[in-house]
């Protein structure tokens, strides 16, 4: 309910300073670095109300017929508006689909910086440094670095917006992932350990062929399925680290971050597939993300809204970034992921 919504920020201070207590233990030990010293950290927490844009929750659907349409093309549902489920409870139920906010991300340059918990910088104490981007002459980065913090964050059940307790994710809020403490985030080659077929797809024509997917995600929102190593127009999804090479402004570079952990996220088996018939009665296994199941939204430094806002993977940022991102707070963006649910509902 909206009313335990501050139980939320209790856990969140819990949270800073438990990370406070470590960095203060092991700063006697080991010095932070003058630039983590020096370094501003920009953010604010998400107003639950105002910050998401609730249009992106639909279109909602039973079976195949969808009951409002909304602005946005939607995923492809089960054609059968009845289901048969015997998990967690024998039931017969109505198939439907819906989009739930269900994450929050924050991508940024620097170390500890947690967007989305007010632009709460913390100093670990043991010397992290800030991710740093290397520009051309033509403005476009050569190769830029970024640290992501992945938060619990199932709204629909804390508002009690659609209430059936078979469909909603009961947790509360969290932070589940913190990418500075993971070496795989860091270093291509680790990151091959999880995703060798990386080497399958680090060739120019593999990429030129992400084209195709950018066309496809900008023209209809629904990026090619089969092309799974491909981020459309942002490029591609492999290797699943926060390297961004190419990059020619912060929200396209920050959103094929996003993108590319989302699939780190599923390769690791802590996000599941949600999406479809096989995902009706409970959330399946998928180690390979299905790219129609998600949708992203910024929600810092500026809430988007509007019929432009939460896009599907891929599709170009080219007719809504203007006015995007602040000069100052450049590095520091948080996105609101939308996730496709398919459910057996009561």
């Amino acid at each position: 309910m909206i009313w335990s919504l501050p139980k939320l920020c209790v856990r969140s201070i819990a949270f800073v300073l438990v990370l406070l207590g470590i960095g203060l233990a092991s700063g006697a030990a080991v010095a932070a670095s003058p630039a983590d010293a020096t370094r501003h950290c920009a953010g604010r927490f998400v107003n639950p109300i105002t910050g998401p844009c609730w249009d992106c929750m639909f279109p909602l659907s039973v079976g195949g017929i969808p009951l409002f349409k909304g602005t946005r093309p939607d995923a492809p549902n089960p054609s059968s508006p009845i289901c048969f489920c015997g998990t967690p409870v024998p039931r017969v139920g109505l198939e439907v689909g819906y989009w739930e906010p269900h994450r929050l991300m924050d991508v940024t340059q620097k170390p500890f910086c947690f967007v989305n918990l007010g632009g709460v910088s913390i100093s670990p104490g043991i010397g992290y440094g800030q991710k740093t981007s290397v520009q051309n002459s033509d403005g476009r980065g050569d190769r830029t670095a970024y640290h992501v913090h992945y938060y619990v964050y199932p709204l629909l059940a804390w508002m009690e917006i659609l209430t059936d307790f078979v469909c909603m994710e009961q947790s509360s809020f969290d932070v589940a992932y913190i990418t500075e403490f993971d070496p795989l985030w860091n270093s291509d080659e680790l990151a091959a350990i999880i995703n060798p077929e990386v080497f399958l797809f680090s060739n120019p024509i593999a990429v030129m062929a992400c084209a195709a997917d950018c066309v496809a995600a900008t023209a209809t929102g629904r990026p090619i399925q089969q092309m799974f190593w491909c981020a459309g127009c942002q490029g591609s999804l492999y290797p699943m680290t926060g390297l961004v090479t190419g990059q020619y402004g912060a929200l396209p570079g920050a959103l094929q971050v996003a993108e590319r952990f989302t699939a780190k996220m599923h390769r690791e088996l802590l996000a599941l597939g949600t999406r479809g018939s096989l995902s009706l009665c409970a959330p399946i296994i998928q180690p390979t993300m299905d790219k129609l199941q998600y949708r992203y939204q910024e929600i810092y430094p500026v809430a988007h809204k509007g019929r432009l806002a939460c896009n599907a993977i891929g599709k170009s940022t080219v007719p809504y970034e203007a006015g995007k991102v602040y000069p100052v707070k450049g590095e520091d963006l948080g996105f609101l992921i939308w996730r496709k649910r398919n459910c057996c509902a009561l």
